[in-house]
């Protein structure tokens, strides 16, 4: 079912139109310290129909008709306070207890979304600047697909241009053509190959030369290595975003490489349509708005004097095939926030050329940095930025060090798993619930606590739910058809928030901000913590009781392990 906030302000809008004699007025309902919820629409009405807003306010109330859904009282300069029924909302709860989505609606209109994250390059290690995109783009991906959209994953990754050619020719001086990769530690490899170009004009030269070979595609050779460079690197992927637990795998990368044979077509395509022009021999894509430093008018090159393609010239392709061979309505770019000029420069050629226009859009969820305690960025022991696998490991063996502590008990395969549910669960969490646009510091023991806002708390919280059914002997599936008693104020306030979780989602999809979905479920938490303070559960008055509040627990562990899930965080059933 809908958010009771949803649901209000539904019944109250046509109280409102009547007032204001037209239709389209927005009710403003919004949560409120005063009562269950707030209808501020009453003012702004006012203020079009020049009278008093607390007059309008009464005159709403009297055309309103929320009869056994909740009670309307006007108050200050024509708020209008709501307090829902508990009836109405156990009615609801007990809906919502029966779905498997837990009250989570199905979108309104089903999109197609390409998600474009994480976008490692072939042959270099994954750092820590990737870790955001790829949690936050795992993250949406899973909220999207939650609510019923057709989600395509896209892993645009960097396995094309001018580093290959040293790159291959590094593996020819290792092994010779058909020599062996070991591409078992990335950055080693490259830096190797690196070295060499920088110090051999010999080396250099065949560098360029086995570039100009992969571009024509014509060299068995070449591109037998080159693939083989790229395969590597995708088993490489495959191990990292598996022990960080996120959806993407192999199949879902599409890279540079895809795109090149198309670029020319795109040039022609922008040709045609006059949008091609030559600036300083380059040829470029004039887009109104942006300017460079000196306020002059700033070109979107799509090739170089020399002939060769670009980000740009990769992007507008991209946004092409998304658009009309996947039948995409909705682009999902997860970026790094100094992209976003290159982005809307892109999209708006691609606007210009009759692409993306609706309803395909396209969304840049941008992200600010990962820092350290310098608040600088994240860096390694040996001072280069953090290696991702690095960080995945030590969230790994701290989580499980914490459990060794506090469940030594526990047998050893047991201790091991809780402590990577808890080590990875900590490690995604302190970047999901971040808002995305801002720097964060990396704070180990912060991220890890049970305390405060962090998984390993939520996550308590859910296996401490769990604890209550097995000491009260009762299987939680039984008590999924109850409708709950909601006499005491802290039911009610619990059963209220279970009923937002929809909303959150909604939010959260709404904003592409993650944090919305954290702040929501650690709030949920405190819910439920204050509730079972003031509301004996196993040791409740009567039975009915106790089933009621049994209810009312399971429903809440439903909603933290769904909504932990839809952020790609395992929730454990003992702790």
């Amino acid at each position: 079912m809908a958010d009771p906030l949803v649901s209000v302000a539904s019944l109250l809008a046509p109280a409102f139109e009547r007032v204001a004699g037209r239709p389209g007025v927005d009710p403003v309902v919004r949560p409120s310290d005063r009562a269950h919820a707030q209808a501020n629409g009453a003012l702004p009405l006012a203020k079009e129909l020049g009278r008093n807003p607390r007059d309008v306010a009464n005159d709403v109330v009297a055309a309103a008709d929320l009869a056994g859904v909740a009670e309307l009282e006007v108050a200050g300069p024509g708020f209008i306070n709501v307090t829902f029924s508990p009836a109405f909302v156990a009615a609801q709860l007990a809906t919502v207890a029966a779905e498997a989505h837990v009250g989570v609606q199905s979108a309104a209109t089903p999109e197609v979304a390409v998600v474009d994250y994480s976008a490692p390059n072939v042959a270099k290690e994954m750092h820590v600047g990737h870790l955001r995109t790829t949690l936050i783009g795992d993250a949406l991906v899973r909220m999207l697909d939650f609510v019923g959209h057709t989600v395509i994953r896209e892993n645009h990754i960097g396995d094309w241009g001018t580093p290959f050619g040293m790159l291959i020719e590094h593996v020819v001086d290792l092994g010779g053509e058909l020599g062996e990769i070991d591409l078992t530690d990335p950055g080693a490899f490259y830096k190797q190959a690196r070295a060499k170009f920088d110090a051999s004009d010999e080396f250099k030269e065949r560098a360029r030369a086995r570039v100009a070979l992969l571009q024509s595609r014509t060299d068995p050779a070449t591109m037998d290595l080159w693939q083989r460079l790229v395969d590597q690197s995708a088993d490489y992927f495959d191990v990292v975003y598996g022990r960080l637990g996120v959806l993407l795998t192999r199949d879902d990368i599409v890279g540079e490489s895809y795109y090149q044979p198309m670029m020319p077509a795109m040039l022609d395509r922008l040709d045609r349509a006059g949008l091609l022009q030559e600036s300083d021999g380059a040829k470029v894509v004039w887009v109104p708005g942006f300017k460079n430093r000196e306020g002059e008018p700033l070109p979107l090159i799509v090739q170089a004097r020399t002939g060769g393609f670009n980000y740009a010239t990769s992007d507008i392709t991209c946004v092409i095939d998304r658009v009309e061979r996947l039948h995409a309505t909705l682009l999902v770019y997860c970026i790094g926030t100094p992209q976003s000029q290159h982005l809307q420069m892109v999209w708006k050629a691609a606007e210009m050329l009759g692409v993306l226009v609706p309803p395909a859009r396209a969304v840049h969820v941008n992200n600010g940095n990962v820092l350290g305690e310098d608040r600088k960025i994240l860096k390694s022991r040996s001072g280069e930025p953090a290696m991702l696998l690095d960080l995945v490991d030590a969230a790994i063996a701290r989580g499980r060090a914490i459990v060794a502590e506090r469940s030594p008990e526990l047998a050893e395969a047991e201790r091991d798993e809780l402590g990577r549910q808890i080590g990875i669960g900590a490690l995604k969490y302190a970047e999901l619930s971040t808002d995305r646009i801002k720097d964060y510091v990396f704070d180990w023991d912060r991220m890890l606590s049970f305390e405060g806002n962090t998984a390993p708390y939520l996550q308590y919280a859910h296996a401490r739910i769990r604890s209550i059914f097995r000491r009260a002997e009762v299987e939680p599936a039984s008590v999924r058809s109850v409708v709950p008693s909601l006499d005491a104020p802290e039911e009610l306030a619990l059963a209220l928030k279970l009923l937002a979780f929809d909303g959150a989602v909604a939010e959260t999809l709404e904003k592409f901000a993650t944090h919305r979905l954290c702040t929501y479920l650690f709030e949920l938490a405190q819910t439920f913590t204050s509730f079972y303070d003031a509301c004996p559960v196993t040791r409740a008055e009567t039975d009915e009781l106790r089933t009621s509040r049994l209810a009312l627990a399971d429903l809440t562990a439903r909603v933290l392990s769904t909504g932990l899930g839809l952020l790609g965080i395992e929730s454990p059933d003992r702790m």
